[in-house]
């Protein structure tokens, strides 16, 4: 009765523990056609999501250094506890001793505070107004970054989306050919029983078969990855649920667009031309930095306070004497000889400013020959279609009169599974010809994009 008692206790605790887990763990559920897929991803992608943070965080850098140059008010108290006052000699014929003598005396009281306040105002230097350019420069490094960083996600959200439907796509095709091969195999078997053929025509097609279940069961698994993999993309949780409601076919015929890739290429507009005449940007004004550094600065001052004093801390009782003080100043600085360390720091800078422009022209050079080699691929991607699925076309018609010679026997089981290798090649590159027409587009359009 006792053990009875315990595990229905068990049970129920289990029972209570999976319903805080399942609640605490709900999945969700997500349905996205490919535009749909890419809008998400730029709002939820991690990386985006980190890319735009970094703009918020150069805006507040903008600010900082806007700052610098507006008046800057600062405030303290300052409080001594003398415990040991210093002491000083007089004569001390002043207080009525005797010429030639000397007294000790101590000025001053045990405590002292003073409370202080300072305006003060940066009225030139050559540094701040570079520094104001560079923080707009900063700002604009980030921005272009972030664009960047949406091209990018949308490319990977691209393929990611197409992975996952070639997968779908394999998966289905592989389950219709095994079907049809196990039909052909239920066929066999009873010829080979009635002593019309050859036992190694029944185990030709058993190795073909067990070669698509294994290929089948890869690619199950892939489709797992593959789903996994676009949902990192998609910045979702990787045990959410999720729908595509675009087809592979459709995808390919919308990418189809040779006149596309016939459109001029305006280096100027491409994001990482962009993002490298931004670094040249930097480097210039690096440079412009360390030559203002041989300009005077010149700011101003304003102090006000008070100053009390005390042998008791009482600093607060209402007959305490505050003493007032209040001042106002300029400082002016002129750098005159550094021993040519500020020249030394100038030519690093110029220097710094001659590699950003060589690294601009070599980019420049880049760009054109990726663009080159992206229009030239997207364009081969089509042709390449169109062959892949007059390809197929064939094969589906060989391997049917193959498999018709195979059944009554004008054919040997060696003819029908080259035609059925055949068939199996071709299907799958007319899959891999529609996915490549879809990237391809993509990485055309990653180049072009402004």
């Amino acid at each position: 009765m006792k053990n009875l008692f315990i595990l229905t206790l068990s049970l129920f605790t289990m029972s209570g523990f999976a319903q805080d887990t399942s609640t605490s763990e709900q999945k969700k559920s997500y349905s996205f056609t490919l535009q749909q897929a890419i809008d998400h991803a730029l709002e939820n992608n991690y990386t985006a999501i980190n890319s735009g943070r970094d703009i918020e965080a150069a805006k507040e850098k903008k600010w900082e250094t806007t700052a610098m140059g507006l008046p800057q008010i600062n405030a303290g108290v300052d409080f001594t506890d003398n415990f040991v006052l210093q002491k000083s000699v007089v004569p001390a014929e002043f207080f009525g001793g005797n010429p030639g003598e000397y007294a000790e005396v101590a000025f001053g009281t045990k405590y002292n505070m003073v409370a202080r306040s300072t305006l003060s105002q940066l009225i030139f230097d050559g540094s701040y107004i570079v520094a104001l350019q560079a923080s707009k420069t900063y700002l604009k490094y980030y921005e272009n970054a972030k664009r960047k960083t949406d091209i990018d996600v949308k490319e990977m959200v691209i393929n990611s989306y197409g992975n996952v439907l070639l997968a779908k796509e394999n998966i289905a095709i592989l389950e219709k050919n095994i079907a049809s091969l196990q039909k052909t195999l239920n066929d066999t078997r009873a010829t080979y029983k009635n002593g019309l053929i050859e036992e190694e025509s029944v185990e030709q097609l058993e190795i073909t078969l067990a070669s698509l279940e294994s290929t089948l069961n890869y690619n199950i698994r892939l489709l797992d990855i593959t789903y996994k993999m676009l949902k990192i993309n998609l910045g979702i949780d990787i045990n959410d649920e999720i729908t595509l409601t675009d087809k592979l076919d459709d995808l390919t015929i919308q990418n189809m667009d040779l006149a596309f890739s016939k459109t001029e290429f305006d280096i100027n507009s491409n994001i990482s031309y962009k993002i490298a005449t931004n670094f040249e940007e930097q480097r210039t004004l690096e440079y412009k930095l360390q030559k203002s550094k041989a300009l005077p600065s010149l700011s101003a001052n304003f102090n006000f306070g008070y100053t009390a004093f005390k042998d008791q801390f009482d600093f607060f009782s209402q007959n305490q004497n505050w003493f007032n003080y209040s001042n106002i100043g300029v400082s002016l600085n002129v750098p005159i000889f550094s021993s040519l360390a500020r020249s030394s720091r100038t030519q690093q800078a110029k220097i710094a400013l001659d590699q950003a422009k060589t690294q601009l022209s070599e980019t420049e050079q880049k760009l054109k020959l990726q663009y080159a080699t992206a229009k030239t691929e997207y364009e081969y991607s089509i042709a390449d279609y169109e062959t892949a699925k007059s390809n197929l076309n064939l094969s589906e018609r060989i391997e049917k009169k193959q498999q018709i010679k195979f059944t009554e026997g004008l054919s040997t089981s060696f003819d029908f599974n080259d035609a059925q290798r055949q068939l199996y090649t071709a299907q799958q590159k007319y899959l891999q010809t529609m996915v490549n027409i879809i990237n391809k587009k993509a990485s055309l359009e990653k180049i072009t994009t402004n």
